[in-house]
C-alpha cells in the first residue's frame, strides 16, 4: 500500500467510480463521497475485498456547503489525511435559460463551483504543509466555449478550467500536481440527469467511461495540467481558439439541439 489517501467526490458512479478503482488498484486508500450511501457501500466492499485498500465512505449531498465543512471535520476527527483530491461531483441541466428551473441551476453552481472551491481550499492547506499531493478537477470540453441550451453548466465548467490553470501556476514551484480533466460526451448517468439523451451531441457518439478514467489517471499521474481524452475532443477544443466566438456559439447550439 502507498499509505496515501485519495478523496473522490461523486464516487458512486461514472468517472468518479472508475477513478476509485484505478487508485485502489495502485494501492491508495480512499475516501469516497456521494449522495447514494448504498451504492457507495457496494463499491467500498468490492474495493476492500479485491485490493485490500482502506475505504472511508461518506454519504453527503455536497451541494450543501455545511456538508462540505462536516466532511472536513469528520476526516479530521478520524485522523484521515487527504493526500489527493478528486473534485468529480457535478451535474448539468438542458434547456433555454429563460425556461429552466432556477433552483436546479443555483444548486448546480453550488456543487460545480462552490463545493469544488471549498474542498480545494480546505485540503490544499495540508498538501502545502507537506509539499506533496495533487488535485484533479473534473471540468469538460464544455469549458472551452459558451453553451446555449446548457448556459449555466458550460459557464461552471469554464470556471473549473480557469481556476485549475491558475492554481497550477501558483503551485508550480511545489510538489503538488494540479490538473483539469476535460472529457467530451461520455457514457455515464450525466446525460440522463441533464435530460440530454436525445440531443445531437450525445447521439453523435460517446466515449467509454473506463477509457476516459484510464486516460485521466495516467495523465494526472504524469503531471499534465489539461487532460482531454479522445483525439476528436482534443482537435475540437484546439480548433475553437481560431474561430469567431459567435460562430462557435452557433455551432454549439446546433449540436446541442434535440433531434426532431
Amino acid at each position: 500500500m502507498k499509505n496515501e489517501t485519495v478523496l473522490i467526490t461523486g464516487a458512486s458512479g461514472g468517472i468518479g467510480k472508475e477513478l476509485a478503482y484505478l487508485f485502489a488498484k495502485d494501492g491508495y486508500h480512499l475516501v469516497l463521497i456521494a449522495r447514494d450511501g448504498s451504492r457507495l457501500k457496494s463499491i467500498a466492499n468490492e474495493l476492500q475485498n479485491k485490493y485490500g485498500t482502506q475505504v472511508t465512505m461518506i454519504a453527503k449531498d455536497l451541494s450543501n456547503q455545511e456538508a462540505v465543512s462536516e466532511v472536513y471535520k469528520e476526516l479530521q476527527e478520524k485522523r484521515v489525511q487527504v493526500d489527493y483530491l478528486v473534485n468529480n461531483a457535478g451535474f448539468g441541466l438542458f434547456g433555454e435559460f429563460a425556461k429552466t428551473d432556477l433552483d436546479k441551476e443555483l444548486n448546480m453552481i453550488d456543487l460545480n463551483i462552490k463545493t469544488l472551491t471549498h474542498l480545494t481550499k480546505l485540503f490544499l492547506t495540508g498538501m502545502m504543509e507537506r509539499n506533496k499531493g495533487g488535485i484533479l478537477n473534473v471540468a469538460s470540453t464544455a469549458a472551452f466555449q459558451p453553451g446555449p441550451l446548457m448556459a449555466v453548466y458550460y459557464a461552471t465548467k469554464a470556471y473549473v478550467l480557469s481556476f485549475t490553470e491558475a492554481l497550477d501556476n501558483e503551485l508550480k514551484d511545489t510538489n503538488i500536481k494540479v490538473a483539469a480533466l476535460c472529457p467530451g460526451p461520455t457514457q455515464t448517468e450525466f446525460s440522463s440527469r441533464a435530460d440530454l439523451g436525445a440531443s445531437k451531441l450525445f447521439k453523435s457518439g460517446v466515449m467509454d467511461v473506463k477509457q476516459v478514467a484510464t486516460i485521466a489517471y495516467k495523465e494526472f499521474q504524469s503531471g499534465k495540467t489539461i487532460v482531454i481524452p479522445g483525439l476528436k475532443n482534443r482537435i475540437l477544443a484546439g480548433s475553437i481558439r481560431f474561430m469567431p466566438r459567435k460562430l462557435v456559439t452557433a455551432i454549439v447550439r446546433r449540436v446541442q439541439e434535440r433531434e426532431q
